[in-house]
């Protein structure tokens, strides 16, 4: 991220170097950028530019904050360009990346209890994701985890409940026994699937069709969009629609959000703001159609009779059991915001 800057700077310097005097004379004056009040920020994220997450969210961020005309715009790194998940949150904090959407899993990797935001049934749908983060109740992660990291929360969605894709139906907490389940390799993951009564598999994710086709793990868990984008259905019979964990995405700023002015800032936090309200729609408009797809064709065979209530009491008990510390009240802060 520093060598891309560096690339700017010297391309930018040549350019100047090769414009005559006088353009150089017409364009002094009131310019922002001349008076240095220009500000580009960088966003990098994971995902393809097809999916929501990209074409909802971070190109919203890009479109409101230029609209908003206070000199400051983005350039967006998609498809991890800018390094794996691990490696951007560090260059978030070091000031490399200014914005990152990341999962609250991966984020706990500078803050722990930030990755139970990704508890299975921590929340029963995207709206109350979105609910708790913009309540008081969210206030003390946002602080604790500023503290922390010196990295800021600016907003969070979903981007999808997570489902249970095997050669099997899955529609009570006995039918995982016996199956080897991939789950991420977060802990937060790996604590859901104790917390479900799955056996955890970690499988890289750009390995997990491979896996699932030579028969290395049975079924696996993600949200619809990223089991359509990996053609996952290609090697599993059935879809179950499990729901078991709202797919967080976390906006996050590092140092530089801190420089802006505070109108600078203001149209950061209304462009994030807007992004949050369109994702639920923009992920659900894109489920369907998949979801329509899959049955039309016969892709894959879709459970929709799966005992929630049995999964998510099961859950709620054990987090209560297991939980300690700080990551217990940021579970019972998510619960107490439901009731």
């Amino acid at each position: 991220m520093t060598h891309h800057r560096s690339i700017h700077r010297t391309l930018a310097a040549t350019a100047v170097v090769a414009l005559p005097l006088a353009l150089l004379a017409a364009c002094g004056g009131d310019d922002d950028s001349a008076s240095g009040d220009s500000v580009e920020l960088t966003l990098a994220h994971s995902y393809t530019e097809d999916q929501p997450q990209h074409t909802c969210g971070a190109e919203v961020i890009k479109n409101a904050v230029e609209d908003a005309d206070v000199g400051v715009t983005i350039e967006i790194f998609p498809a991890s360009q800018l390094g794996g998940d691990a490696d951007r949150i560090a260059s978030v904090q070091s000031g490399d990346i200014d914005i990152d959407i990341q999962g609250a899993s991966a984020l706990a990797a500078v803050y722990d209890p930030v990755g139970v935001i990704d508890a299975a049934y921590a929340f029963p749908d995207a709206a109350a994701l979105e609910e708790y983060f913009n309540s008081e109740s969210a206030d003390q992660l946002k602080s604790d985890f500023k503290d922390a990291s010196d990295v800021s929360i600016l907003g969070a969605w979903s981007a999808g409940a997570r489902q249970f894709t095997a050669n099997e139906p899955i529609r009570e907490p006995e039918d995982l026994d016996g199956l080897r389940m991939r789950f991420p390799g977060s802990p937060q993951f790996l604590l859901n699937a104790q917390a479900l009564g799955a056996k955890a598999t970690e499988v890289a994710y750009e390995e997990l069709y491979l896996a699932l086709q030579q028969g290395v793990v049975d079924g696996q868990e993600n949200p619809i969009v990223n089991i359509d984008a990996s053609n996952l259905v290609e090697v599993q019979d059935y879809l179950s629609m499990s729901s078991h964990a709202q797919n967080s995405n976390l906006i996050v700023a590092g140092p530089r959000y801190d420089d802006l002015s505070d109108e600078q800032k203001q149209a950061v936090d209304d462009a994030v703001a807007d992004a949050v309200s369109q994702m639920p729609g923009c992920v659900e408009e894109a489920e369907q159609e998949t979801l329509a797809k899959w049955e039309s064709d016969g892709s894959i065979e879709i459970v929709d009779d799966v005992d929630v209530e049995a999964f998510s009491e099961q859950t709620d008990a054990w987090f209560r059991a297991n939980l300690e510390g700080d990551s217990l009240a940021v579970y019972e802060s998510i619960k107490d915001a439901q009731e």
